[in-house]
């Protein structure tokens, strides 16, 4: 079995893992299999180009929505989803629900083509949609003949949301026309886990290098406000058994993580401002404030005793489990499996300039340290599509099969030294600027050290199941901060640090500054998961 296997021990009830999605009006399927259009080897042979490719296979009643491209350097591993309209569940409400939901483009407009003396022409067409239908997205051909009406379907608007470029795929120049020609990826606006936008697969182009105006095609939209393709809570424990990652930590790591509770349980206290002393918070966190915002009234600090605060400081490996929060992504298409650590403290960080590292003594300390990485799934399938790891104050996805992974299907998580980012392959990183070759040190590295999210998690929160399906735990309903203000002379630091390089590398204070992430000069103290905008939101890239 290897990493991106389906996971079919979950493959009963509901609608997770079925092949197939009901959005309310439209039904949808995933399709992989692909046959080739045209190719762009751009700047002769100095880039590997891309391929476009129409859908093959499609069952009969569902409709082809768009074509699909990729860069050759990658396994082909897209998809494009089908259509079918699912008239027997169709909303009567008035004459735009009694329209059907999917209809013929009424003709094409033709976006960009190769010049015609280049060997092997590619021609790009956007479908003209009927009046209150959207199109989802550009057809490809090797002829200037126009594709047949029959070949693509749009999609009633009502059904449908607005989509964004990212990502770019290709940009010719001007090495195959007289215009240039750019093609990007696509992806709802509106994302996170209330969002209800649902990628087709499909591709934008264009021939501005930075369109300014919204696409001419459209995202699907779920309107199944049950979002049954999500997987229900017995499907969810075995989806973290069979994808659960493997989380190492560096083996020269001072700063261990720990349960929540044993950090409450070991001397952790609460404090309120305008009052002396700290209270000590039960095991549960049930004698936090709960609840509201973040109004800075309330932290939590270390105890006084220099002895106790160093035992907390190096937190209880043995006592750690990843915190768990179930959401939808992409309307509903994929599950987001969030796991969430928590280490009592963070340590220093070290600044690497050249082939100087300087280890800080005190930028990048703070108590109460929250990481976290999400854990993608196709609720189509069932398949492990992507990992998410978060870093500092941004992150990255990556693909399934760029993971390295323990145990046939289980992703490994690297946590770096003293900062415990997240990383999906160990080695040194560097966040700031490569061209300067100055930033953050990040150290990560297998080792004796590690927690296995597979058996040791707590699912905390699922909102879409329902208020009854989970009890989440009072801890996470502590809104505000989990460190103190930190008050220390980072420029003090840097001017020190300043001084140690060659003239060459003296930047100014304030561009040093600029180049970290923002959390390292955590002047405030962190807060808890709830509180972070990715715990609703999109993750951070």
């Amino acid at each position: 079995m290897d990493g991106i296997d389906r996971c079919d021990v979950v493959f009963s009830g509901q609608g997770f893992g079925t092949g197939q999605i009901n959005l309310g009006e439209i039904v949808v399927l995933k399709i992989t299999q692909f046959e080739r259009i045209w190719s762009c080897n751009q700047l002769r042979g100095k880039t590997k180009g891309v391929t476009f490719y129409k859908p093959v296979g499609i069952p009969d009643g569902f409709f082809c929505l768009g074509h699909y491209c990729q860069p050759n350097d990658q396994a082909l591993r897209g998809y494009l989803l089908v259509a079918q309209d699912a008239a027997a569940s169709r909303l009567k409400a008035g004459p735009v629900g009694d329209s059907p939901a999917l209809k013929k483009p009424v003709s094409y407009t033709l976006m960009w083509n190769t010049d015609s003396h280049y060997d092997g022409c590619g021609y790009f067409w956007l479908p003209d949609a009927p009046a209150g239908y959207k199109a989802m997205g550009f057809l490809a051909t090797d002829n200037p003949n126009q594709p047949s009406l029959d070949e693509v379907r749009c999609v009633r608007e009502d059904l449908t949301e607005s989509c964004e470029t990212h990502n770019m795929i290709l940009n010719t120049g001007t090495n195959f026309s007289n215009n240039p020609f750019i093609v990007w990826h696509t992806r709802p606006c509106e994302r996170g886990m209330l969002g209800r936008g649902v990628p087709v697969g499909t591709f934008f182009c264009s021939t501005r290098s930075s369109p300014d105006e919204e696409p001419a095609i459209a995202c699907l939209k779920n309107l199944d406000s049950t979002l049954h393709a999500m997987p229900n809570l017995n499907q969810t424990h075995a989806l973290i058994k069979h994808y659960g990652a493997t989380v190492f930590f560096h083996p020269d790591e001072v700063y261990m993580p720990s349960s929540v509770s044993w950090f409450f349980k070991n001397g952790a206290l609460v404090y309120q401002n305008g009052k002396l002393g700290g209270k000590p918070i039960d095991s549960r966190g049930s004698n936090l404030p709960s609840g509201g915002k973040n109004d800075r009234q309330f932290w939590i600090d270390l105890p006084d005793d220099n002895d106790d605060k160093a035992f907390l400081k190096r937190g209880n490996l043995e006592s750690a489990e990843l915190y768990v929060h179930v959401k939808p992504a992409l309307g509903g298409t994929f599950t987001d499996i969030a796991m969430w650590i928590f280490c009592p403290f963070n340590g220093p960080a070290t600044i690497k300039v050249g082939i100087m590292s300087i280890p800080m003594s005190r930028i990048g300390e703070h108590i109460g340290d929250w990481e976290h990485f999400t854990i993608r799934l196709s609720n189509f399938t069932g398949e492990l599509w992507s990992v998410y790891y978060s870093q500092h104050s941004t992150g990255i996805w990556v693909d399934a099969p760029d993971l390295e992974f323990i145990e046939g299907n289980k992703p490994v998580v690297y946590a770096s030294k003293d900062g415990h980012a997240s990383f999906a392959h160990p080695g040194i990183y560097i966040q700031g600027s490569s061209k300067l070759g100055i930033g953050v040190r990040n150290d990560t590295a297998r080792s004796k050290y590690f927690v296995d999210s597979s058996t040791k998690y707590q699912i905390v929160a699922a909102e879409y199941l329902g208020d009854a399906a989970l009890e989440e735990p009072n801890w996470l309903q502590y809104m505000r901060e989990w460190g103190p203000m930190i008050v220390y002379d980072s420029r003090a630091e840097l001017e020190k640090l300043i001084s140690l390089l060659p003239v060459f590398f003296r930047f100014s204070v304030e561009n040093i500054f600029e180049l970290f992430p923002t959390e390292l000069y955590g002047e405030e103290g962190p807060t808890g998961p709830k509180e972070k905008d990715n715990w609703e939101e999109d993750e951070r890239c």
